[in-house]
């Protein structure tokens, strides 16, 4: 079938095989050009299928040759319908390692639940026998508790008042001004039951309980703390309050891994285009000023430059792993630089829908949206016939 990009508001329903391809390609490309890193050689990443859990799985088998276990919960192609955009993620990147002699193997399924876990731990013993890198990239909206069976939504809201500031819709360029309602309720305590580190920590435990963490084994969770200009309905709204969770467990996990020599770690990463950041308000205007000034600065990065970054320069120097004063890991360091801040706050201001194409980055937005999708990439022909039906090697 030909397939093309069909949205429903700031979700992208379709996905193209040969261009999520390209994509794994081109991110392998870039780890292998950037050399070896002396890493991790059999790693788990919980949540491997996009974004920076992708780009951890690529860094650490075409960095490290690394066998990897990936975990992910995609929507698999049927004739007619294409499968979501990282069911064709990992059949592309299972496809390269296996061309490439790296053992691979993935679990399509609910990383909350217990039954992965089981089947996950299951699968290091028989194949690897232990792990020593857990890698925990998981980023639903939604958390079946495995213990309560309690189905918890987590919200992206304000705390305490109205935030009202600037947005822009990335599809028409519209930049308007945007109003978000505060929490109520238990909105806080659902959004940190979702996204906050209980089920990390949750893993880690089931994880030693069983025999499948290596001694000195690390465990990294990705975060975000973002500007002044965002606080009010990010860092300091009920996402922040799950971070901070997360932030906090990194401790409790290292405090439990301390008799086999373990570590947890929480990494803060850049912003960057992903589904959730295009749905919310204030962050895809914040986004296309930042991009324009970090590419007019040379020190612009995607998903892929982050990992490798964060790989060869922070996990893997040989030395202590550097952290802030609240013990994170900090490879957003480029984005919070002041040059940087200053200059966007200043185009934030100036900005309207007349002039952002010319002050901020939209196009490069819009691209790497479509890029989510494996759409818009170079040398793929998108007018040409593709099988939509594309098997993950080792999921039956």
């Amino acid at each position: 079938m030909i397939i093309e990009p069909r949205m429903r508001g700031f979700i992208c329903l379709t996905a193209h095989p040969t261009g999520a391809e390209q994509n794994v390609k081109n991110q392998i490309e870039y780890v292998k050009s950037k050399g070896a890193i002396n890493g991790a050689k059999k790693v788990l990443v919980i949540g491997a299928s996009t974004g920076f859990g992708l780009s951890s799985r690529i860094t650490s088998a075409f960095g490290s040759d690394a066998s990897t276990i990936g975990i992910f919960f995609e929507k698999a192609p049927s004739e007619g319908k294409p499968g979501s955009p990282g069911w064709y993620n990992s059949a592309a990147f299972e496809k390269e390692a296996h061309k490439a002699g790296l053992y691979a193997k993935s679990i399509n399924g609910d990383a909350f639940s217990n039954e992965i876990k089981k089947q996950t731990i299951d699968l290091i013993k028989e194949d690897l026998g232990q792990v020593d890198l857990v890698i925990y990239s998981l980023a639903s909206p939604v958390r079946t508790h495995p213990d309560t069976g309690v189905t918890h939504r987590s919200v992206l809201k304000p705390i305490g008042g109205v935030f009202s500031n600037k947005t822009v819709d990335f599809h028409t360029g519209k930049v308007s001004e945007i109003s978000i309602e505060p929490c109520k309720d238990d909105d806080i305590e659902n959004t940190v039951t979702v996204m906050g580190g209980e089920d990390w920590a949750m893993w880690m435990k089931a994880l030693k309980d069983a025999g499948a963490l290596a001694d000195g084994a690390l465990t990294v969770a990705y975060s975000y703390i973002g500007p002044a200009l965002t606080e009010p309905v990010y860092r300091k709204g009920t996402i922040g309050r799950a971070k901070d969770h997360l932030e906090a467990t990194a401790f409790e996990i290292s405090d439990a891994l301390k008799d086999i020599n373990g570590k947890a770690f929480v990494s803060v990463n850049k912003a960057l285009v992903t589904q959730a950041s295009s749905a919310i308000p204030v962050i895809p205007l914040y986004i296309s000023l930042l991009y324009k000034t970090m590419k007019e600065a040379g020190i612009h990065e995607g998903t892929v430059e982050q990992m490798q970054r964060l790989y060869a320069e922070r996990l893997y120097t040989g030395g202590d792993i550097p952290v802030d004063e609240k013990g994170r890991i900090r490879i957003d360091d480029w984005e919070m630089r002041d040059d940087i801040q200053q200059k966007v706050a200043e185009l934030w201001e100036q900005a309207t829908s007349e002039n952002l194409n010319e002050i901020g980055d939209l196009e490069g937005y819009r691209k790497d949206f479509y890029n989510l999708f494996g759409f818009d990439y170079e040398g793929v022909d998108y007018k040409a016939d593709v099988n939509e039906v594309v098997p993950i090697e080792s999921i039956q």
